[in-house]
C-alpha cells in the first residue's frame, strides 16, 4: 500500500516511476513509449538508406512491392521521392528484349520458309544451325507468341501387304540403314493436282542421307517417267556402279524398258512385296513430307507451277535446310558432305 501511494504521488508530480507499472494506463504508456522508440529507430534506418547511393529505379521497385501494404503517398514521403516520378516510372513502356526479338524473327522466317510445316523441334534445329541457340521448348513458346502452328497431318494407317514379285525378289528386306552414298536408291511415283488434271511425280532417293537425287514429272505414270528420274539420278551422282534400286511392283518399274535401263547402268533391282508400303517406307515418308509441308491443299494451278514448287522444295528446302531425324538433325546435303569429308581425311591419312 505504501509503495502504491508513493508511486501515485510521484506520477502527480511528473516524476517517472522507477517501479514496474501497476495500472492499465501505466502499462499502455510504457508500450506506447516502446513503440515510439522503435519508430524513431526505423526512421533513422530510412534516413541512412536515403543517404546511401541507391538508384531511383531500385527505390521505385521497393515502393512497388510495398504499395499493397502502405499508401503510395506515405512510401514516397519516406523514400524522399516525388509521387509523380514514381507514377511515371510505373507507367513507362517496357524495353523490348533484343535477343528475344531476334529469335522471334528467326522463328517467323523459318516457319515461312517451310511453308508453315516446321514444328518447334525443326525450327529449333534450323535456328541453331544458323547460329541462334534455341531449344525445342523456347521455339514452341515463340511460335505460340507469334500464333504459328505446324500444318503436319496425322499418320496414315496402312494395310498389310502381299507377296514378292515372281521375277524380282525383295533383296533390300527393309535394310534401310546403309553405310555409304550410292549404295541403295529407292523410287516411287505419286500424283499431284495441276489445275485441270493430275500429273505424276517420280523420285529417286538415296537411302544414305535420305537425299532425292533424281526426279521427273509427267501427265502419264509410265516407264518413260520413271526412266527419266533414274537417268537424272545416274548422271548427277557421277554414273556410279554397284547400286541397288528398290521400288514397288508398279508397271512403270516392271516394264521391259525400265529393266533394260537398269541392266545398262549395272544396277541391281529389288522390289517390295505387293501392296506393302512399309517395304519402301523412306519413299512413303518423303512424299508425305512433300505433301504435308509444301503442297497447297487444293494443289497447284498449272503444271509449270507444280514443277517449279517441287524443285524448290527438293533443292532449296528439303536437301539444304530441312533437318532430318535420320541424319541426327542434319539436312541431307550436310550429312553427305560430312561423309565425303571424313572419307577424304581417312584416305589422306592412309
Amino acid at each position: 500500500m505504501t509503495r502504491w501511494v508513493k508511486q501515485l504521488r510521484d506520477e502527480r508530480q511528473g516524476k517517472t516511476p522507477k517501479a514496474s507499472p501497476i495500472t492499465p494506463e501505466q502499462i499502455e504508456i510504457r508500450e506506447l513509449r516502446k513503440k515510439l522508440q522503435r519508430i524513431e529507430m526505423e526512421n533513422e534506418i530510412l534516413k541512412r538508406l536515403r543517404a546511401l547511393d541507391v538508384r531511383l529505379p531500385e527505390q521505385f521497385s521497393i515502393i512497388g512491392k510495398l504499395r499493397a501494404h502502405y499508401p503510395v503517398v506515405t512510401l514516397c514521403h519516406v523514400f524522399g521521392v516525388h509521387r509523380s516520378s514514381y507514377r511515371y516510372w510505373k507507367n513507362r513502356p517496357e524495353k523490348p528484349d533484343g535477343r528475344r526479338a531476334v529469335l522471334r524473327s528467326q522463328v517467323l522466317e523459318l516457319h515461312g520458309i517451310s511453308h508453315g510445316s516446321a514444328g518447334a523441334r525443326s525450327i529449333a534445329t534450323m535456328a541453331t544451325r544458323r547460329g541462334y541457340q534455341m531449344g525445342r521448348w523456347l521455339a514452341g513458346r515463340l511460335m505460340k507468341e507469334l500464333g504459328l502452328v505446324s500444318c503436319q497431318q496425322p499418320t496414315h494407317r496402312y494395310k498389310r501387304g502381299g507377296h514378292e514379285h515372281v521375277a524380282i525378289p525383295n533383296y533390300l528386306e527393309r535394310q534401310f540403314a546403309v553405310t555409304e552414298p550410292n549404295q541403295v536408291w529407292c523410287g516411287d511415283v505419286t500424283y499431284i493436282w495441276t489445275g485441270k488434271r493430275w500429273a505424276y511425280l517420280a523420285v529417286v532417293l538415296d537411302l544414305f542421307a535420305r537425299k532425292p537425287v533424281g526426279w521427273a514429272m509427267s501427265f502419264s505414270p509410265d516407264s518413260r517417267l520413271t526412266m527419266k528420274a533414274l537417268e537424272m539420278a545416274w548422271e548427277t551422282r557421277g554414273k556410279p556402279g554397284g547400286v541397288m534400286f528398290h521400288s514397288d511392283q508398279g508397271s512403270h518399274y516392271t516394264s521391259r524398258q525400265f529393266r533394260q535401263l537398269l541392266w545398262r547402268y549395272q544396277i541391281r533391282q529389288s522390289m517390295s512385296r505387293r501392296g506393302n508400303c512399309w517395304d519402301n517406307s523412306p519413299m512413303e515418308r518423303f512424299f508425305r513430307s512433300l505433301k504435308n509441308e509444301w503442297m497447297p491443299v487444293v494443289g497447284y494451278v498449272s503444271f509449270s507451277e507444280a514443277a517449279h514448287a517441287i524443285t524448290d522444295y527438293i533443292v532449296g528446302y528439303y536437301s539444304a535446310l530441312r533437318p532430318h531425324e535420320y541424319n541426327g538433325g542434319l539436312p541431307p546435303n550436310e550429312s553427305e558432305n560430312r561423309y565425303w569429308k571424313n572419307s577424304n581425311s581417312v584416305a589422306s591419312f592412309c
